[in-house]
């Protein structure tokens, strides 16, 4: 297929996913700004597709857009145009949160379009319950939520897993249902932002204060010892390295602290396990401090250790930028670092299964929040410290080598973790998709279940369906309906214009013209639909409201 005939997506236009302007600014962040980057580059002459069912953050996603491209045209899907969706291509998550938007599908048809979603962290109770609800919901073969990384491949196959183990038990019958499509498509980097010459370099560490013999080793990332990297071992490792090399280093911590008191944790930490090691701190969410610290380092340091993670995409950064690498061997590092290639991967350790039981039961419990069961995690998941400071020595050591890595890093993030090469793997995997979806309607038996599917999910039916057994009698296109004696247009405008007739759910105009209909004569409300050009669904909401204000009456 080629790239002109890729097809594009309807984006989820909720602008938290892609604002690079939060204070609190996350990865997922970081990773849906990188994405949008990439589509609204790869847009051809065609407009940008966004649903969202509020006005608001359409025109925040609008915003968003035209700073990556001013020339970029925005279309808004919005919640009562699902069936657009359809003629533009996939839906586009921006989040795994597949199994809530299949129910929403079903208004206009389990096979309408497919669904793509993306994991960002699985470890909490709304992620895995998403994932879950894969095998409950219906999530058909021609939809996706892409896995970052084979270590997500791994935890979303054993929640799956468990999740059969308890229909079976239920119901002593093995569950058919099929899961979604789960491809591994990394997250990436604009390698062009991390692209600096040799005079970029030195005005960077001008600008940091570094003198020419220091050797600067760089954390990029939020500054929270509880749910992102411990930082102990990044400490030691340091230190340990500046004591057997003899060398003056720099640790140069860019990110953010959530609040004071982890700040003051980190710093009084960094002068207590390496106070050999000059720290430097970068607030991390503004560009230029961010910039300088990326061109200005020697080496690249991130030791996860914590479950909340999945990928990692400051190491992507960092080969992007030609810094070798040291990272732990943990969650998607595996996939992206190449060992003794691009940098080094640390040995990490942790707790057996069984040994966690207590941590989910109080989490679930709600005993435990999240950060502390996050924390609870990865206090117990360790760092080889030996070799993390043999790793620091040994580029420390070596100039050739730090170059060699770098190069090496670098090349790789141009290829395999560009923007533009992981966005066309997106775009091969909407067209797989919509081809799995035409090829199955192509079985009549499989087509006649698909369009057997029910309107609307159980739990968010019709609220006149739902409580249809409320009122004494309802209304039916059949229902007479004649303008009450002496009712006028200014009697509906003067209601209007009423604080307690505020926000009503439907437009003004067609109510004005649906009394209208009903003052010139007397109809049925399918006669007034008709006369009016609206459907019958808000002519016999309006209707009701004409009833409430006592402005018509049933015949």
């Amino acid at each position: 297929m080629s790239e002109a005939s890729l097809p594009q997506a309807v984006i989820r236009a909720e602008p938290d996913g892609y604002d690079m302007g939060k204070r609190g600014l996350m990865g997922r962040q970081s990773a849906g700004n990188g994405f949008l980057r990439a589509a609204v580059k790869a847009r051809g002459d065609q407009s940008i597709y966004g649903y969202t069912p509020s006005r608001q953050s359409a025109v925040g996603f609008q915003s968003i857009v035209r700073g990556i491209d001013p020339a970029a045209r925005f279309e808004w899907v919005s919640d009562n145009a699902l069936d657009s969706i359809p003629k533009v291509g996939a839906f586009y998550l921006a989040d795994l949160t597949v199994a809530t938007h299949a129910r929403l599908r079903q208004r206009t048809g389990v096979a309408s379009y497919s669904l793509c979603g993306v994991t960002h962290t699985t470890a909490s109770h709304g992620a895995m319950d998403q994932i879950a609800a894969l095998l409950r919901e219906p999530v058909m073969p021609w939809d996706a939520l892409v896995c970052t990384s084979t270590a997500v491949v791994g935890t979303v196959n054993r929640i799956l897993d468990a999740e059969r183990e308890l229909f079976q038990w239920q119901y002593g019958a093995p569950c058919a249902k099929e899961p979604p499509q789960l491809p591994v498509i990394p997250l990436g980097a604009h390698w062009q932002d991390y692209d600096f010459d040799a005079d970029a370099k030195l005005q960077a560490r001008q600008a940091l204060g570094l003198a020419d013999d220091e050797i600067v080793g760089l954390f990029v990332g939020r500054l929270a010892f509880h749910a992102k990297a411990h930082p102990y071992p990044m400490f030691r490792g340091m230190q340990l390295a500046a004591e057997r090399t003899g060398r003056r280093m720099v640790l140069i911590l860019s990110g953010w602290f959530a609040n004071p008191s982890i700040e003051k944790a980190f710093l009084e930490g960094a002068q207590q396990f390496a106070p050999d090691v000059r720290t430097i701190m970068v607030d991390g969410r503004e560009t230029i401090p961010r910039t300088n610290a990326w061109a200005a380092s020697d080496l690249f340091i991130s030791l996860s250790d914590n479950i909340q993670e999945t990928f990692g995409l400051t190491p992507i950064e960092a080969m992007a930028a030609a810094l070798p690498v040291v990272v732990s061997d943990y969650d998607g590092y595996r996939d992206t670092v190449r060992h003794e290639v691009d940098g080094f991967r640390v040995r990490t350790y942790a707790p057996g299964e069984g040994m966690g039981a207590a941590l989910a039961r109080s989490h679930e419990a709600q005993a435990m929040t999240y950060d502390q069961y996050c924390w609870g995690a990865a206090s117990t998941t360790a760092v080889d410290i030996p070799e993390t400071a043999d790793a620091i020595v040994r580029l420390v050591e070596n100039p050739d080598l730090r170059r060699r890595m770098g190069e090496a890093g670098r090349a790789r993030a141009r290829t395999v973790y560009d923007w533009d090469a992981i966005f066309r793997q997106y775009q091969e995997l909407w067209a797989e998709l919509a081809a799995r979806r035409a090829s199955a309607l192509t079985d009549p038996r499989l087509k006649a279940w698909v369009q057997a599917a029910p309107a609307a999910s159980p739990s968010r039916l019709d609220p006149f369906h739902a409580f249809g057994h409320y009122p004494t009698d309802t209304l039916s296109p059949e229902t007479r309906i004649a303008a009450a004696p002496g009712a006028t247009l200014a009697d509906l405008e003067h209601a209007l214009q009423q604080g307690i007739f505020g926000s009503l759910a439907f437009d003004l105009g067609r109510a004005r013209s649906i009394f209208s209909a009903y003052a010139a004569r007397e109809s049925t409300i399918a006669e007034a639909a008709t006369a009016t050009s609206t459907t019958l669904p808000p002519t016999g909401r309006i209707t009701g409201f004409l009833l409430k204000l006592g402005l018509v009456v049933v015949r």
